[in-house]
């Protein structure tokens, strides 16, 4: 049985001090690692922190992963200012439970809320502009 060593890429391309691209996935025997950690401008990875975040665990300015955490963040469960998902927490959530000054969702907490029991014409308003379909 052969024994998965993961992925380490590394872009020899800079941005200050990150690589322009970080690729970690898997483990790293000679790290001591068992989850693959990326991170550069663009890191993937099984946690990935980056300007650009896609793994199970992402941070970042866009972050996409299981957990995300970031200024845009789309995931199973995110947290950031622009959050989407299915559980979302942020200034602007849109998800299955969403929680956020404006949130929209099937279950939605916040100021401004569209959800199955609310239509707060402030977050319909909002929300409309990308979703045509909640202004019928």
């Amino acid at each position: 049985m052969t024994k998965f060593a993961g992925i380490r890429k590394t872009s020899s391309l800079r941005v200050g001090n990150l690589p322009l691209v970080s690729i970690a996935i898997g483990p790293d025997p000679a790290k001591g690692e068992i989850r693959g950690h990326a991170k550069g401008v663009i890191a993937i990875g099984d946690m990935a922190v980056g300007w650009i975040a896609i793994g199970g665990l992402a941070c970042g300015g866009v972050a996409l992963g299981g957990l995300s955490v970031g200024i845009v963040a789309i995931g199973g469960l995110s947290i950031a200012a622009i959050a989407f998902g299915g559980l979302c927490i942020g200034i602007v959530a849109l998800g299955g439970l969403a929680v956020g000054y404006y949130a929209c969702g099937g279950a939605a907490f916040g100021q401004y809320v569209v959800s199955a029991a609310t239509r707060d014409p402030e977050a319909v308003e909002l929300f409309g502009r990308f979703l045509s379909w909640l202004k019928r």
